[in-house]
């Protein structure tokens, strides 16, 4: 499986990556969304990562911007949101795209991982 991680905190960015990668995923990086919108064109990818609050533009964004390669329902699909601001404002924008969205800190990466790669067959 491929995977894109979008996260500008490079600590938890190479630790999704490592752990990811350890488990026979292939996975690409970036800290910025606008790389991330540029990588989503070029690439297929089974699951993206992406953190809501990044330093040039938000992970809706890149949402908005991929409806132009993706349906709806692969939005719903391909798109894990994670983020550290889950006011009820947020909640409920992101539950426009039907994405999973997860809160940092993660209280157990390893589980964390684990809910990534569970999804994949959803």
């Amino acid at each position: 499986m491929k995977f894109l991680i979008v996260e500008d905190e490079i600590l938890i960015q190479q630790s999704l990556k490592k752990l990811l990668e350890k488990k026979g995923h292939l996975v690409d990086v970036t800290s910025m969304g606008i790389d991330a919108i540029n990588f989503i064109k070029v690439n297929d990818y089974d699951k993206i990562i992406c953190d809501l609050m990044l330093k040039d533009i938000t992970g809706f964004d890149i949402i908005e911007d991929s409806k132009n390669k993706y349906s709806s329902l692969e939005i719903a699909k391909k798109f894990i949101i994670i983020t550290a601001y889950s006011s009820p404002q947020v909640l409920e924008h992101a539950s426009k795209y039907n994405c999973l969205l997860i809160n940092k800190p993660f209280n157990n990466l390893l589980e964390t991982i684990e809910i990534f790669i569970r999804n994949l067959d959803e």
